[in-house]
């Protein structure tokens, strides 16, 4: 028996008693294989790019690098575009793949078309150039000879790429790998492929950006350089993309339809994929769907994994925790788990950053809903619902129990750092639970949530997401007709208000609760609604009033017996006996709520309360008591993850340092309150930094660097529109430029600040500002001005009380300074 087999390469193994020539061809070009041309508009995936192609690129033997890897995700994601450029890109390079690409479709996921790994080998066989006679029955022996025709190919220098695309299952892909370490293997799946030892890769959607690059692209590529629709309508791309939730199959579509109608513009596009319910049905063009690849995978699933698949749809939030999918699914977590693993190997659900959380592509949570209302009555889904927002209200009340100085901690939190990280994670989710409830009806669950999270929201200062939950608990209290609710409602709204600086609003709304309260005849709550009502009116410099409320407020909260609301309120009172620049009467009342919230064990109103009192302090010259206030309210805070809270103790224990001479401990605090205030986002908060680090900086002597801060913080408070702060920081600019030797821009400074002070009917602030003036004018040579300005500054801080009415007017600047250090004013 003689076989010839010209090439080189001799497969005895399976020829039988036969003379056999095999002829290999010289090289496999692409196109030879079926694997179609790289798509001109591809796009954004350059570091995806750059993985393959390092995976492909020729190593030395032994280098144990993988030669295998899968490249994972969901439907329509480009997962086969991928592959496809980096096949082609490797082929073009020299020397990487002198034999060709061999590569081959397996419609793992097409119940007609799928390819049986028999018939696989078949088709990869024969483009390898053995012939239909010479093909082995067995999968076995085919899959043999496929290795060692691939062997001898590389034996001969002409090694292969193969591509192995759309594979439903491991067990469909292994026979089809090389087996050979100089033969690399690229396989594409909708399931994450474990079976294979291959190197697994997950493939997302684009960013925003490189969709409506992706867009643009299609479209020119439908219709040539001309079709600039994209480019002229930047923010309609933006949107369709958003839309088409980055998939690139959806980007596509969209594209080809546009390219239908070259005069259609984005917005008509956009305006027609806005509606969820209909969106699948319109991402559908003449030879794709977006709805039909997604069905292909769901095909897949067994009848639990597929039941859960369409409950995951009625979570209202972006994501979900592997418990709330058990209540969805009336499971134990551990299943659940179980269920949504397989879902996620799917790329039908995705893991989340941490262990144990779940989301869903935007479009495939259209497809799983529109699947959900057709199943709705076997799956039982109003029950799963209602499973579902009981499960967020019960575990939000007890994560909140952490929070409150007044309730026991649940068991199901340890730890209140747990709580709060639950908090944290569901946040988002929170609100839209209340949202939907909301709209099911006469729903208590807005209300319940509102309750349980006013706490969380005020430390981690989520005001946005706070005013939001407080709509829906509104709309809520008024549909069930309960007084009570709405008023408590109205009342606790005003706070986020309030730190939003939306005062009028807050005032109209306090009143409301206000009114409701003594219809009903509830003493305590008309008295928590004048506490709020007096700290409102107090930041709109409508002290009398403020005055007046708050004191009726205490009166009351005594009457009741109601310790802890009676410390809020003679906090706010101190707030506003501050800023009146009474200070043995702000420092009485702030001693008295830290001694109230230390007795009822109230550890964050106690430090918040320390940390009013170490400021006053400060303003009475009190430096030693007011640095001790500080630090415990900073320890205390720090303990208690309250980030705000203790930036503010630092501002102001910076200040106690600066009037210490300590400069650089003064200047550390500064720096670290400015930090912590940007990165929980209050820019309030920051801008009062800023302009106190200036001021240290101004009193370490250090001018120059004064200004960076300073003039930051001017433009915080004038965004903010916040005119008697933006007075306040100019007063302190205006000292830095001075001492820079600009006087010409001090001076615009300190007339910024004279109008600011004259807008906020602010006669103190005015007064000392018009002798700032007057100091500056005097340096710059206008010796009348520098009079004339004296004299107004002088009559305003007499309106005031801060020099005496009677008596001889100062005279010189000299006179005003040290009338004004006498009474310990000093910034």
């Amino acid at each position: 028996m003689h076989n010839d087999i010209s090439g080189g390469v001799f497969f005895n193994t399976v020829v039988q008693g036969q003379n056999v020539t095999l002829q290999l061809p010289r090289e496999l070009p692409p196109h030879l294989t079926g694997m179609p041309d790289p798509s001109p508009a591809f796009t954004g995936r350059g570091a995806d790019l750059a993985f393959l192609k390092d995976v492909l690129r020729p190593r030395p033997p032994g280098d144990g690098a993988p030669r295998v890897c899968s490249v994972a995700g969901l439907p329509g994601v480009g997962k086969t575009e991928l592959v496809r450029q980096a096949a082609w890109y490797a082929w073009r390079e020299q020397d990487w793949f002198p034999g060709g690409v061999l590569f081959i479709d397996l419609f793992g996921y097409d119940a007609e078309r799928r390819l049986t790994p028999e018939r696989a080998l078949g088709s990869l066989l024969r483009a390898l150039g053995v012939t239909d006679e010479h093909l082995p029955a067995d999968l076995q022996d085919r899959a043999r000879l496929y290795r060692s025709v691939l062997a001898a190919y590389a034996d001969q220098g002409r090694r292969l790429l193969v591509v192995l695309d759309n594979a439903g299952s491991s067990d469909q892909a292994r026979p089809l790998l090389s087996g050979d370490p100089r033969i690399p293997v690229l396989v594409t799946s909708r399931h994450t492929l474990t079976g294979l030892g291959a190197r697994l890769y997950d493939l997302s959607v684009l960013d925003e950006t490189a969709a409506v690059d992706l867009l643009a692209g299609a479209v020119r590529q439908a219709r040539g350089e001309d079709d600039t629709r994209v480019a002229d309508d930047p923010g309609a791309a933006a949107r369709l993309a958003r839309l088409c939730g980055h998939l690139p199959l959806a980007l596509r579509i969209v594209a080809a339809l546009l390219a239908e109608l070259p005069s259609r513009p984005l917005a008509s596009m956009a305006g027609a994929l806005e509606d969820g319910r209909s969106r699948l049905e319109r991402l559908t063009s003449e030879d794709a769907t977006v709805r039909a690849a997604f069905a292909l995978s769901y095909a897949h699933l067994r009848p639990d994994q597929a039941r859960l698949f369409r409950l995951l749809s009625l979570n209202p939030g972006p994501d979900l925790s592997t418990e709330a999918a058990a209540r969805l699914a009336d499971t134990d977590p551990h299943a659940a788990e179980e269920l949504l693993r397989a879902l996620a190997r799917g790329h039908l659900l995705e893991a989340g950053a941490t262990y144990g959380r779940w989301r869903m592509h935007d479009l495939m949570r259209l497809y799983a809903a529109e699947l959900g209302e057709a199943h709705g009555t076997e799956d039982a889904a109003a029950r799963a619902l209602e499973r579902l927002l009981q499960h967020y209200v019960t575990t939000a009340r007890a994560a909140a129990g952490h929070l409150a100085h007044d309730s026991e901690p649940h068991p199901l939190f340890p730890t209140r750092n747990q709580a709060l990280t639950w908090l944290d994670d569901e946040r988002i989710n929170l609100i839209a639970v209340a949202t939907t409830a909301g709209a099911l009806g006469a729903s208590p669950v807005p209300l319940m949530l509102f309750e349980s999270l006013g706490e969380y929201f005020s430390l981690r200062r989520h005001f946005d997401d706070w005013l939001g939950l407080g709509a829906v608990a509104m709309s809520a209290a008024r549909a069930m007709e309960w007084p009570l609710a709405l008023a408590g409602v109205l009342n606790n709204i005003s706070v986020p208000m309030r730190h939003l600086r939306r005062f009028e609003e807050a005032v109209s709304l306090i009143e409301l609760a206000a009114d409701l309260y003594r219809q009903i005849d509830d003493r305590s709550g008309e008295a928590g609604a004048l506490s709020n009502l007096g700290l409102v009116l107090g930041e709109t410099r409508r002290f009398d009033e403020a005055i007046t409320v708050l004191e009726k407020a205490i009166a009351i909260h005594r009457e009741t017996g109601e310790l802890r609301s009676e410390g809020i309120a003679l906090t706010n009172l101190g707030l506003v006996l501050q800023d009146l620049r009474r200070f043995p009467e702000a420092i009485e009342v702030h001693r008295r709520d830290a001694a109230i919230c230390a007795r009822i064990g109230d550890r964050r109103g106690e430090a918040l309360a320390l940390n009013n009192l170490g400021a006053v302090l400060r303003h009475e010259g009190l430096l030693d008591e007011a640095a001790e206030a500080l630090i415990r309210a900073q320890g205390i805070l720090h303990e208690l993850g309250d980030v705000h809270g203790e930036a503010q103790t630092l501002t102001n224990l910076g200040l106690v340092r600066s009037r210490q001479g300590r400069s650089e401990e003064s200047l550390d605090a500064q720096r670290r309150a400015v930090e912590a205030f940007r990165a929980c986002h209050a820019p309030h908060s920051e801008a009062n930094a800023l302009g106190n680090l200036g001021l240290s900086l101004i009193r370490a002597g250090r001018n120059e660097e004064a200004l960076a801060p300073l003039e930051e913080a001017v433009v915080r408070y004038r965004e903010l529109a916040d005119r008697n702060a933006e007075g306040r920081i100019l007063v302190n600019l205006a000292s830095a430029l001075a001492g820079a030797g600009r006087p010409a821009d001090a001076l615009t400074a300190c007339t910024g600040a004279v109008a600011c002070y004259r807008d906020t009917d602010d006669r103190y602030h005015e007064g000392l500002a018009r002798v700032n003036l007057a100091q500056v004018l005097q340096e710059t040579g206008d010796p009348a001005g520098s009079a004339a300005a004296l004299a107004e500054g002088v009559r305003a801080l007499r309106e005031t009380g801060v020099l005496e009415q009677d008596g001889p007017a100062p005279q010189t600047l000299e006179d005003v300074h040290k009338m004004l250090e006498a009474r310990g004013i000093v910034d």
